[in-house]
């Protein structure tokens, strides 16, 4: 019998990718449900995109790129940033990779020596305390509450900082959260984090989704001082409705960029050849259609929101950004459901409301946040009205 790797068998499972199979294999069976878990737009990718990959198909585009992908691509990225932040960039400030979690992964293992720390505000992406252990480093978590929205404060963060503390993770609009941190409480928490000696990583991925107004800062948007000491995650996955291309961008410091290219070009070497080209395509012509979804997500974070405003004793800050609403939903804890199973946990009540009322929601423990579950409103306005009234009836129908 083979034996694995401590680091195989230690290795937890992403809960979103979880409920997203199970949810699958009910659809298969034909059964009547409405998924919340996915962390993916439901619009197709914008035509002129898809049409410029088929063109360099066509031209031939078939062969190896170089490892950080095409000059073109890159300095195709390196000109959108610049131009949305005024920063100066070029070709040798961008890597791209196989998804934003690719970029996330190799930035880690170019940055994390055995024992270092991050510091990662709660509730996080699941993958990030995973890939900092596989890079060999600890995270030290740093909890924002409910109640002041799920926000670090610089107190928090300055009294989180130990003499292992090596970087500072934000991820603002956020997953689960659908929270963004306006500019002035992510200045207040850059400067804590010059002032420390950390590296900022700021996972801006969702950064073209924000709604009624809210602004937000890119690090890159930031003096000189702070951009060396910085790195942005990014990509084409959420506001080009494109995860299944599998681009990721990593934008920094040239070094950081080339170790991570190097150590890019022993795993995977460059993305799909002929994606380059619609990486160009994306960042240079289609604002317009990432704009015509934003609106469409607005729209729906306001109804999803004042939807489960109307259940009583669930807490949900109201999303300001990505496409994530992420309800307290504890109060229905200790009830029991129409098994007779007593939910004690949001696994479990998750667990019950697909089972029992065929809807998919996404479970907070693996977030760090036991008392929530996530509903992803990139759906139809028809099933978010129809899957949080079965959740409402669910809920209330709790003994």
């Amino acid at each position: 019998m083979i034996s694995l790797s401590d680091r195989a068998k230690n290795l937890n499972p992403s809960p979103t990718l979880a409920v997203t199979a199970l949810f699958k294999q009910m659809l298969r069976e034909g059964r009547d449900v409405i998924g919340f878990g996915a962390g993916e737009p439901d619009f197709d990718t914008p035509e002129g995109i898809k049409e410029a990959a088929i063109k360099a198909l066509r031209d031939g585009k078939t062969k190896y790129e170089p490892a950080p992908g095409s000059p073109d691509a890159r300095q195709a990225v390196a000109a959108d940033y610049s131009r949305r932040y005024g920063c100066p960039l070029g070709a040798e400030n961008v890597l791209i990779s196989c998804g934003g979690k690719h970029s996330l992964y190799l930035l880690f293992q170019c940055l994390f020596n055995p024992g270092d720390e991050l510091l990662l505000p709660t509730p996080y992406w699941v993958s990030y305390p995973e890939q900092v252990i596989l890079a060999g480093g600890t995270t030290r978590t740093i909890e924002g509450k409910v109640d002041n929205g799920f926000k670090i404060t610089p107190e928090q963060l300055r009294a989180a900082v130990s003499e292992k503390s090596r970087a500072f993770l934000i991820n603002s609009p956020g997953n689960p959260t659908g929270i963004t941190y306006t500019p002035e409480e992510l200045d207040a928490l850059v400067e804590v984090a010059m002032e420390a000696g950390l590296f900022i990583i700021s996972d801006e991925i969702y950064d073209r989704l924000l709604y009624n107004g809210q602004k937000t800062k890119s690090l890159l948007s930031y003096p000189e001082e702070v951009r060396k000491r910085s790195v942005v995650v990014n990509g084409l996955s959420k506001a080009f409705s494109m995860t299944g291309w599998r681009v990721g961008f990593t934008i920094g410091e040239a070094p950081v960029v080339k170790a991570m290219g190097e150590l890019q070009g022993q795993m995977t070497s460059n993305i799909c050849s002929f994606a380059m080209a619609a990486i160009k395509t994306a960042v240079e012509n289609h604002d317009e259609d990432v704009e015509k979804m934003r609106v469409q997500f607005e729209k729906r974070a306001e109804l999803i929101h004042g939807l489960l405003a109307e259940i009583p004793g669930l807490k949900c800050p109201r999303p300001t950004g990505a496409f994530y609403a992420f309800p307290d939903v504890s109060a229905y804890f200790g009830k029991t459901d129409a098994a007779g199973k007593t939910l004690n946990t949001a696994q479990e009540l998750a667990t019950s409301l697909l089972e029992q009322a065929g809807v998919a929601v996404v479970p907070g423990e693996g977030f760090e946040a036991p008392n929530h579950v996530r509903l992803s409103f990139a759906t139809d306005p028809d099933s978010i009205k129809k899957g949080v009234t079965r959740i409402k009836e669910f809920l209330l129908g709790l003994n």
